[in-house]
């Protein structure tokens, strides 16, 4: 199902955006040398087949799909898979993870970056992808927390206001589809109920200064969702000096926490107590 533009239920930033290419460039830019050295603590190599779930420019697949050659085998899905390029190793195919299924106990490495917490339903799918892990199989997520990300330095407090209160409509835009912009926190205990052994996360957070691919990546947010954040409260007026102020040399902020989890299911034979019950406040 699709909303009124074209979107996945929860999903806020729509792939047939004139703004998504620049997404994709920030998201490769900040992220792609973290995520890349953390898959390859997994082991993956030669021969493993892998997802990765909601792909979207395919920079992590493409790594992927190096890494397996020649025998292995990536599938990178996306609700929109346009930007996907096949190749080598690497099958691009639309598919929804909410609604449309997935082969239980078929991968040996199964990756979801920056999907999650844009989903209602995403305990559940959480659950589908666990499943579709053969037996020492790893899950690997990686989400941002969005409760701390606030400015540092800023001409004046007029100004550390107006970025706060970006800050806090981005979120509330969020939430209006469904997702948990704070979720990320919840991903290892979340992990764990699901029967997962091995959780390991490692949190991380940078400085974002004018120009690094971080605040470009908040900057390309204000065009991205700019209808939604009027929407959300903010005038155009403020979307103009919100974008000023991201421009200004003298500004920075810290970035939000990026939880970076990956858990493995365990082997047929090894001692597990299979799913633990979720705590409230992690789900």
């Amino acid at each position: 199902m699709r909303d009124s533009q074209g979107r996945a239920p929860g999903y806020a930033f729509d792939n047939d955006s004139l703004h998504s290419d620049e997404l994709h460039r920030c998201l490769t830019e900040a992220y792609d040398a973290m995520t890349f050295a953390r898959l390859a603590e997994t082991g993956v190599t030669t021969g493993w087949r892998c997802l990765d779930v909601g792909s979207g420019s395919g920079s992590v697949a493409r790594w992927l799909a190096e890494r397996v050659a020649p025998t292995g085998e990536v599938t990178a899905t996306d609700v929109k898979p346009h930007h996907l390029q096949e190749g080598p190793c690497l099958t691009a195919v639309e598919h929804d993870v909410v609604s449309d299924p997935l082969p239980e106990a078929a991968f040996d490495l199964v990756v979801a970056r920056l999907v999650l917490q844009h989903l209602p339903e995403r305990l559940a799918v959480l659950g589908k992808l666990v499943r579709a892990l053969k037996p020492g199989g790893w899950l690997h997520i990686e989400e941002f927390d969005a409760s701390y990300e606030p400015p540092l330095l800023t001409p004046d407090e007029a100004s550390a206001r107006l970025y706060t209160a970006f800050l806090d409509a981005k979120c509330a835009v969020l939430r209006a589809r469904g997702g948990d912009p704070h979720w990320a926190r919840n991903a290892p205990a979340a992990m764990r109920a699901a029967g997962l052994v091995d959780i390991d996360p490692r949190p991380r957070i940078e400085l974002r200064t004018p120009g690094s691919p971080g605040l470009r990546m908040q900057l390309n947010h204000t065009y991205h969702l700019r209808d939604e954040l009027l929407a959300a409260g903010l005038t155009e007026a403020q979307l103009t000096d919100v974008r000023a102020l991201m421009r200004d040399p003298s500004f920075c902020a810290a970035s939000s926490v990026v939880y970076s989890v990956h858990g493995r299911r365990p082997q047929a034979d090894e001692t597990d107590d299979g799913p633990r019950p979720l705590p409230e406040d992690a789900r």
